[in-house]
């Protein structure tokens, strides 16, 4: 969340900021800052009257053993006492109003990153060309199904629509894809694997910014109040919540896969045909704890790790920086990176890259202290989708297909998959 002393210290900072994003939450803004000030005048006069009654009753004490009436005194302390427990009761009240709309703010934009919606949205560079093909090429759902590698009619059967079932080599290629970029992000980009609980809790999705924004979008166990993951950003990044770290231990790197379950509530009637928009979904996750002075270098280190599998797969993609009005809701800065999926024709998201600044930090009380003779402060964290598998599927299947219906693999995947094609069974 926002740092109430930022709030309070450059208010129009904050508010310019802001309506980068959206000008309706200037009004929260308002009324947090009004609440601020009534908490901290109600902190003043709470503590002079603190310090009245402590004085007061030095004075019945000292009646008392003169042997004088300090009723009158003692009247007065209950009437002070009681001002007290009042003042007191209201700033734990507002205390909770602030913690409560503190939540629904989101992060303030990097001062470089472009202001307006989805159509400001910037792309910083392109690799590689679109495949070509002197034949017209399938849409991946009818590769698949033609291949007998991609099942979703029985994946509605079982679980309604955004349900799909990979079987044969569509599921040893998905287990070849996630084996394979596990590898790289340990082997080469120095992440240490985890594997994390995908049911989480409460305070877990608060953490990073889940909750209470995309409450309607997550799936939720009623009787255990326990939230499926929408991707494993939300476990791994609270893997120290409530630790102090040294500042011997950053940057902490983790890179993990899980499944990934998204209701996509505002996404209805939308990219619904095949593995572009589902409900479950693969995907392997990199989380970076930085130092604040790195945090941005990080960023551009951690789209890059990203950058390098879509290189090594062969796939024509470009890098987006995701302009303000268009940016997540926990989000600083953010490049997305699309692949080219030639027979749908369509751009599509399989890694977005973010860095956090100490947005989820302050949620989740995350922090370090930079030296022994420092103060702690919160860390940064970034996340990327490291990558996503459907649309990375998708993308695979369309640009590498052949007129006789067979798809080669890139060569990078020739070992984990243990083949050079996929061919009909």
């Amino acid at each position: 969340m926002l740092d109430i002393r930022r709030l309070r210290l450059e208010p129009e900072v904050v508010r310019d900021a802001l309506v980068k994003r959206d000008p309706e939450l200037i009004p929260i803004v308002e009324h947090v800052l009004l609440l601020d000030k009534e908490r901290r005048e109600g902190l003043m006069v709470v503590n002079e009257l603190k310090a009245e009654r402590n004085t007061a009753s030095k004075q019945v004490g000292e009646l008392k053993r003169k042997g004088e009436d300090a009723e009158e005194l003692v009247a007065t302390m209950r009437v002070t006492g009681d001002r007290i427990s009042e003042i007191d009761h209201k700033i734990r009240t507002i205390d909770q109003e602030l913690q409560d709309l503190l939540l629904t703010i989101p992060n303030t934009p990097l001062d470089e990153v472009p202001g307006g919606g989805e159509d400001e949205n910037r792309t910083e560079k392109i690799w590689g060309d679109p495949p070509t093909f002197d034949f017209e090429p399938l849409p991946h759902w009818e590769l698949g199904t033609s291949l007998d590698i991609l099942d979703l009619t029985r994946g509605s059967k079982i679980s309604g629509s955004g349900f799909s079932v990979l079987k044969g080599m569509g599921a040893r290629l998905q287990r070849g894809l996630i084996n394979y970029f596990l590898d790289v992000h340990t082997g080469e980009h120095g992440y240490t694997e985890v594997r994390v609980p995908y049911l989480v809790t409460r305070e877990t999705m608060i953490g990073t910014g889940q909750l209470p924004k995309f409450e309607e979008e997550s799936y939720v166990t009623t009787r255990d109040d326990l939230w499926l993951i929408p991707t494993a950003e939300v476990p791994i990044t609270n893997l120290h919540r409530d630790e102090l770290l040294s500042g011997m231990d950053l940057p902490v790197r983790y890179a993990g896969y899980s499944p990934c379950f998204r209701r996509e509530a505002g996404a209805a009637g939308k990219d619904t045909r095949g593995l572009l928009r589902m409900h479950q979904f693969d995907k392997v996750e990199l989380v970076r704890y930085e130092h604040p002075e790195r945090s941005r270098e990080a960023l551009e280190e951690l789209t890059r790790e990203a950058e390098v599998l879509l290189e090594r797969l062969g796939l024509h993609h470009r890098r987006i920086l995701i302009s303000s009005g268009d940016l997540g809701f926990s989000g600083a800065m953010t490049y997305d990176l699309e692949a080219w999926a030639p027979a749908v024709g369509q751009w599509l998201e399989v890694s977005s890259c973010t860095t956090f600044t100490d947005y989820q930090a302050r949620r989740a009380n995350l922090r370090f202290r930079p030296s022994q003779s420092e103060k702690p402060i919160f860390v940064h964290t970034l996340n990327a989708s490291g990558l996503a598998l459907p649309r990375i599927m998708a993308a695979l299947l369309e640009s590498y297909q052949e007129r006789d219906g067979t798809v080669r693999l890139p060569d990078v995947l020739h070992p984990y998959v243990g083949c050079e094609r996929l061919t009909p069974e």
